[in-house]
């Protein structure tokens, strides 16, 4: 398929944002074995594994949101969608783009009030670590303006698609085929470092 023009410039920094969250998910799935093991031999706890955990949930779920748009990875219930003819198809994804543009505009606006506010309080949680909440709230918030940018670019090009080239809106907005969930998955698997090195 045609690769998506407007994807191009956002996919690397989309996928790195990732690779940083999957290596800060191992660090804190090592904490929390070493505050197990702690605990549970030794008598002793690292204090604050679990608000490290919580505060890394909110932080890898907001810097994952754009990668998973980059790659059509959001769940969408298209059973209905893929029996329509092309023009009311076309219509339907652009206004799915729109509709989740808008929500990441608005989740953005949402977030940067709690940082503004946390910032302006000199809030900090009440835990053990006492962490300034700006400290995860940044890297939260980043998520979600990457999101919201990577929406809005995607909405924009929908709506420019829509009178132009109703085909090429489908294929690029809307929900994956299963042949095309297959071929990726099975790309995936080739480009594995076994594989390759095979």
């Amino acid at each position: 398929m045609d690769p998506n023009p407007v994807t191009r410039s956002i996919a690397p920094l989309a996928r790195w944002s990732t690779i940083v969250c999957g290596w800060w998910l191992l660090v804190v799935s090592a904490l929390t074995f070493v505050e197990i093991v702690g605990r549970k031999l030794f008598g002793f706890s690292l204090q604050g594994v679990d608000e490290i955990g919580a505060f890394s949930l909110a932080v890898v779920s907001g810097l994952s949101f754009a990668q998973a748009l980059v790659t059509r990875g959001h769940t969408r219930i298209d059973f209905l969608v893929l029996k329509l003819p092309t023009g009311p198809k076309a219509a339907l994804n652009m206004l799915a783009m729109v509709t989740l543009a808008g929500f990441a505009l608005f989740a953005l606006w949402r977030g940067s009030d709690v940082l503004l506010e946390s910032l302006e309080f000199r809030s900090r949680s009440t835990s053990p670590l006492q962490t300034p909440l700006w400290l995860p709230q940044g890297p939260w918030l980043f998520g979600l303006a990457l999101f919201a940018a990577t929406a809005v670019a995607l909405a924009v090009h929908a709506v420019w698609l829509l009178p132009r080239d109703r085909e090429r809106l489908n294929a690029l907005y809307g929900p994956p085929t299963l042949d095309e969930e297959i071929a990726r998955e099975m790309g995936d698997a080739l480009d594995a470092p076994g594989k390759r090195a095979a």
